[in-house]
């Protein structure tokens, strides 16, 4: 085979996205993908399928709970689960085959099998018909990662699940347990207590959510647990064994020990590099402490020619940061300048109402003895939010004392996870609280509760 400019392997967020810059930028590329569909775990069994439930679910409770404050009265509701299913596939699938349209289109040669580095520069193709050897002048690992299990309970794709599993469960348990309160065990956990199952989230620290502000960890706990889902922080899972119903697990907190019985265990308590088969010693990448692909600020390994993004190196486990990784890997090799400001990647977790966040907490504030200042606008004085019936939440916006700078932007309400963007822009600039309670936003418009916010930063509030 001949020498191309880019072999990626990983064909998730991070990797084919980063197969579409480089050859949109003249490079000739190879994007090597183990599975037959495109998109890695994000698109095939991650974020877009989960959205996709909890957009059906929403829409099953609504219909089922909440539709007659409107007016509409819908009798005889029910759920039909394998139609659900389905449509989570059809949008799956519209979307993998439009990824693969993409390589077409930007001519990015496809090779289906499993890579690994076998030196600088080279890269082994295990597939259908055999070994093939790819010749790069350079490779950008992009495997992505895999769930963490439970040191006394290893997965078994029934009771004890990944989030793979639970995207696909065959009919509502009557008691699902999920360990671990950050982004996909709430995401999830929510996804079946609306169509009918009793949810206990179970959380080992102090709080859902911990990356997030504490103020809006305690918004996103109180909202969820009015709506019906059991949480409990601050609790350990100390053991699981089957039982002929399901699961026994042992839990424990500071008022001691006690064991529930359950149908199914969810387990999301993080995530580790996919790094095995890898052959990154062979081609002498070097790992870090923690068990990632150790690189520097332009995701080049210790080898000048391989290069890693995504979930393989530092930073959050959020597909828009291997975006960005795999964009700047691809224009830096293009001799453009490219850069991603890590600090200003936004965090969300897709609940209801939602939780957006970038930039630095309060807790982070004052742990680095920042001189800030904090508004804040609750939604329950916004016009859209209450005409939507979505008044749970707040916007909080942090800003340098002396200078006005945002520090940092928090929401929990309806839309966060689209209101954060005008956040994330406004930090790219440098902007300032002002700048932000000066600019005209719609009304009325879930919007507004930002600029309000950055208006209550200086105590000018409107509505407040």
């Amino acid at each position: 085979m001949a020498l191309v400019d880019l072999a990626v392997i990983g064909a998730g967020p991070g990797g084919y996205v980063a197969a579409i810059r480089a050859a949109q930028l003249g490079l000739q590329v190879t994007l090597i993908e183990k599975e037959q569909q495109l998109g890695g775990t994000c698109l095939r069994i991650g974020c877009i399928p989960s959205k996709a439930l909890l957009e059906s679910s929403h829409i099953f409770e609504l219909a089922s709970k909440h539709s007659s404050s409107h007016g509409v009265r819908i009798e005889g509701v029910s759920l039909d689960l394998a139609a659900m299913h389905q449509r989570k596939e059809q949008v799956v699938a519209q979307l993998t085959e439009g990824v693969a349209g993409l390589m077409k289109k930007n001519k990015v040669q496809v090779l289906r099998g499993t890579g690994r580095l076998l030196a600088p520069g080279v890269v082994e193709v295990l597939t259908a018909d055999g070994p093939q050897r790819v010749e790069a002048k350079s490779v950008l690992l992009a495997t992505g990662s895999q769930a963490i299990p439970l040191p006394f309970a290893p997965f078994d794709g029934k009771r004890v699940v990944t989030s793979t599993e639970a995207l696909s469960f065959d009919s509502v348990p009557a008691h699902l347990l999920v360990v671990g309160g950050g982004a996909v065990g709430l995401e999830l956990g929510l996804v079946w207590h609306r169509l009918g199952a009793k949810v206990t989230v179970v959380e080992m620290l102090p709080r859902i959510a911990p990356f997030a502000d504490g103020l809006m960890s305690r918004m996103l706990l109180r909202s969820l647990k009015a709506q019906g889902m059991e949480i409990r922080t601050a609790t350990q899972v100390t053991g699981m064994k089957a039982v002929a119903d399901g699961m026994q697990v042992s839990l424990a907190d500071k008022k001691g020990a006690e064991e529930i019985l359950c149908d199914r265990v969810l387990v999301s308590v993080g995530r580790k590099p996919y790094i095995e088969g890898l052959g990154l010693v062979e081609a002498g990448v070097t790992l870090t402490d923690r068990g990632l692909v150790a690189v520097d600020s332009k995701c080049q390994t210790q080898v000048a020619s391989v290069y890693a993004i995504g979930d393989l190196v530092a930073g959050p486990a959020l597909a828009h940061k291997a975006e960005e990784e795999g964009m700047a890997v691809a224009e830096g090799l293009a001799g453009l300048p490219g850069e991603v400001h890590h600090e200003l990647i936004p965090a969300v977790v897709y609940t209801h109402p939602e939780l957006a966040m970038v930039g630095k907490t309060e807790e982070q504030c004052k742990e680095e003895k920042l001189d800030f200042r904090s508004g804040k606008f609750y939604f329950r004085a916004n016009g859209r939010a209450i005409a939507a019936e979505q008044t749970d939440g707040l916007v909080k916006i942090l800003a340098d004392a002396k200078t006005d700078r945002i520090l940092g932007v928090h929401i929990v309400g309806p839309g966060a996870s689209e209101l954060i963007a005008e956040a994330v822009m406004a930090m790219e600039f440098g902007a300032s609280a002002e700048d932000l309670a000066r600019t005209t936003h719609a009304h009325p418009s879930f919007a507004e509760a930002v600029r309000e916010a950055a208006l209550a930063v200086d105590g000018r509030a409107i509505h407040a």
